[in-house]
């Protein structure tokens, strides 16, 4: 049985469906499974709009152009369901999980990738929201996968992650009561002796939630997906799509924007990327191979439970350096011009700190301080040092990911290539990118962050390579 044909008439569970993978998931599902059934995305209310209206605005963005143009019909098949991964239940109606029992998949994206969030919501959110939605898959009688998004950094200390599950850090009841219990502000303080393994409350939440769905691989078919750092689309819908700043993409628009002139890293390190559209069609892959193996174990009465983990990565393919993607930002930026350009672009990586400082007060700060003092004067209020602020923030948080160099093998995740059937693999396949010219997939990021991310206009070709 092929992908397509798979997925014909299946009900679908996605949470984190207004996040950036989640969004993507569901674009690719819409335009490339014409005859899924009903997609149900779990959606908070959130600035007074509730789960219904939301998924509304998120039909609007540009991503869902093609179809919107050309499937208009398939919006018919998503349902929102009004509920909170952060809340015990995730508060669900019991009329909205009467609407879910027939739900054979489930993808669990929802997660507060924050690096600086603290440690109460990112337990609560990531770790516990991943217990509840477990707890709600056992509810639902036609479940045949449960596919969990984690990350290849749950383990940032082992320096060579393998795709399989390492021994906790923490117990994950112990750090979900303690996490119920005390407020933030004494969780934040606690966070050294928790997980002094780990540089943030992201990656200790998300190790802790993978045991959790470990925990539960003997009630119902479990699967984990890790992607690395998740940055522009490669291919689908059109290359360059993307709704934040993380990652390389965030400083190749501050350099662009000439705010930006230093970056105190270590140049030689290569960051693991992956396209967010190829975490999307891993994903698909990834819980058809689930189901299909769970239906072949129950054929052959095999009660052996094994948890397949995917590390989505570039592994030994990653070919670019942060200095490589400074040099080639640096020029591509004269190509592609920011409209909202400050400073003239220019700068580099150093691993000297006093140089990245120096640098960083001469070439960043005293000027943000000119020019804010010139706004006032204009009587608009100064926004450049909050920007600088925010930039040398962001750069403390990344410190240990721009410094440091992890081998993520992922023979598992290339096996999945092997499901593919030869006419679907222009639909499915998702290694083609390990191969491809990263510069010019630069080209495409920077490209996508200067319509998407700054507003400014379009490049004509960004709508391009569409399957």
């Amino acid at each position: 049985m092929s992908i397509t044909e798979f997925y014909e008439a299946q009900e679908i569970f996605i949470t984190g469906g207004s996040g950036f993978i989640g969004k993507v998931l569901i674009e690719k599902i819409l335009r490339s499974l014409p005859k899924i059934g009903k997609v149900y995305i779990l959606l908070r209310s959130k600035k007074g709009k509730n789960a219904n209206e939301r998924l509304e605005d998120i039909f609007q963005i540009p991503l869902f152009k093609y179809v919107r143009e050309e499937q208009p019909e398939a919006f018919k098949k998503l349902v929102p369901i009004d509920g909170d991964c952060q809340e015990l239940g995730l508060a669900i109606s019991s009329a909205d999980l009467e609407k879910l029992q027939n739900v054979s998949m489930i993808f669990h994206v929802a997660a507060t990738v924050r690096f600086d969030d603290d440690m109460k919501t990112s337990i609560l959110l990531n770790t516990r929201g991943t217990l509840e939605m477990l707890k709600l898959a056992q509810q639902l009688p036609q479940l045949k996968a449960f596919v969990h998004v984690s990350t290849t950094y749950s383990h940032p200390d082992l320096k060579e992650v393998d795709e399989k599950i390492y021994p906790p850090y923490f117990d994950w009841r112990t750090a979900i009561k303690i996490a119920e219990t005390y407020d933030r502000q004494t969780l934040n303080i606690f966070l050294r002796k928790f997980c002094p393994e780990h540089p943030n409350s992201y990656t200790f939440s998300k190790s802790l939630a993978e045991h959790i769905v470990d925990d539960y691989r003997d009630k119902f078919p479990v699967v984990i997906l890790r992607p690395s750092i998740v940055v522009s689309s490669y291919r689908e819908p059109f290359s360059g799509w993307i709704d934040n700043f993380n990652g390389p993409v965030g400083l190749l628009v501050a350099c662009g924007l000439g705010v930006m002139r230093t970056n105190h890293a270590n140049p030689d390190i290569k960051p693991d990327i992956v396209p967010v559209d190829i975490v999307a069609k891993a994903l698909l892959v990834a819980g058809y191979k689930l189901a299909k193996d769970n239906n072949a174990k129950l054929l052959s009465n095999n009660d052996e439970s094994k948890l397949e983990i995917y590390n989505c990565c570039a592994s030994s393919k990653s070919v670019l350096s942060v200095g490589n993607i400074t040099d080639i930002g640096r020029e591509i930026v004269f190509d592609i011009p920011y409209e909202k350009c400050i400073w003239l672009p220019d700068g580099s990586t150093t691993r000297c700190g006093l140089w990245h400082y120096w640098r960083l007060f001469t070439l960043q700060v005293i000027p943000a301080i000119i020019l804010d003092g010139l706004i006032r004067l204009a009587g608009e209020p100064p926004v450049l040092l909050r920007i600088q602020r925010r930039i040398q923030s962001t750069s403390q948080i990344l410190k240990i990911f721009t410094n440091t160099d992890w081998q993520f093998n992922n023979e598992n995740l290339k096996s999945l290539e092997n499901l593919i059937e030869e006419n679907e693999r222009s639909t499915f396949t998702f290694m083609d990118y390990y191969d491809s010219d990263m510069t010019q997939y630069l080209i495409n990021c920077a490209k996508g962050a200067k319509q998407f991310l700054l507003k400014e206009s379009p490049i004509p070709s960004i709508y391009v390579q569409r399957s």
